[in-house]
């Protein structure tokens, strides 16, 4: 899988852009860049975002690309009168749209495409999304919901009046500056979330205490050692005690006249010799 990932990687970057424009948009240029530069990541597809319209043929209901001619685009901020121009050649079913940012990601694992996801949701791009084929290809997709479409004419006759699509105007122009905010915010958190990726894989481990490295047999040793003196100690002590308190009670006989001072008692012969 590692090596169909880097054989699929270098065939993606080396191969010609098919799109229209036939290079990267210029806002995404460093967002594309930096996944590129990356051993987990590249690109297949990008779009900054654009404002379009297009004439489609009236008798089609479909969709499709194949039967619309593009009479205008944009991927910056547009003027009503670029539109208002481009509406006197429609023939057909003219529709404004504003696409906002979108990027297809391949990614080498799963774990890859997981922190891909979560970037761009937490960036804003709430529609963005996973997909694994049967080939072992992973692709995040990042997309978010801030699209417009718009029915401008039908048939080659304009609906709407002139005040409108300058109101459409200023709305898809507004939509432009909050889809630049998220590449922002995106590229921003990307590169936060690689280098705390980065930073976590080559992150060394603690070194063990200086208590773990000692030989288990010296530190028994130490604790067996430590409890010989502390009973030596206690052993001393009690006989120092012993000692004391006998020296007390010869001392008040003697002041009392009990016993005769001179005479020295066993007790006191036998610690002599002790």
């Amino acid at each position: 899988m590692e090596k169909n990932f880097s054989q699929w990687k270098k065939q993606c970057l080396n191969k010609l852009d098919l799109s229209k424009k036939g290079s990267v948009d210029e806002d995404i240029v460093h967002v594309v860049s930096l996944l590129n530069s990356c051993e987990e990541y590249f690109t297949t597809s990008s779009c900054s975002g654009r404002v379009i319209l297009t004439d489609g043929a009236p008798e089609s209901s479909a969709v499709q690309k194949q039967n619309c001619v593009w009479l205008f685009v944009s991927h910056h901020k547009c003027k009503c009168d670029d539109l208002m121009s481009a509406l006197v050649r429609s023939s057909g079913d003219a529709v404004l749209k504003f696409e906002p940012f979108v990027l297809h990601v391949q990614c080498r694992r799963l774990e890859d495409a997981q922190l891909m996801h979560s970037v761009a949701v937490n960036s804003g791009f709430r529609n963005s999304g996973l997909t694994a084929s049967k080939t072992g290809k992973i692709i995040t997709a990042v997309r978010s919901t801030h699209g417009l479409e718009v029915p401008l004419s039908h048939q080659g006759r304009l609906l709407v009046e002139h005040n409108y699509i300058d109101f459409l105007t200023q709305i898809a122009n507004q939509k432009m500056e909050e889809n630049l905010r998220r590449i922002h915010r995106f590229y921003q958190n990307l590169q936060t979330a690689l280098t705390t990726e980065k930073l976590q894989k080559l992150q060394i481990p603690d070194p063990p205490s200086s208590q773990g490295l000692k030989d288990p047999s010296h530190r028994l040793e130490t604790e067996k050692g430590g409890k010989e003196k502390g009973e030596e100690k206690k052993s001393k002590s009690s006989v120092y005690k012993r000692r004391r308190k006998r020296g007390q009670q010869h001392q008040t006989d003697s002041c009392h006249g009990d016993r005769d001072s001179s005479v020295p008692e066993l007790d006191d012969c036998l610690d002599l010799f002790t």
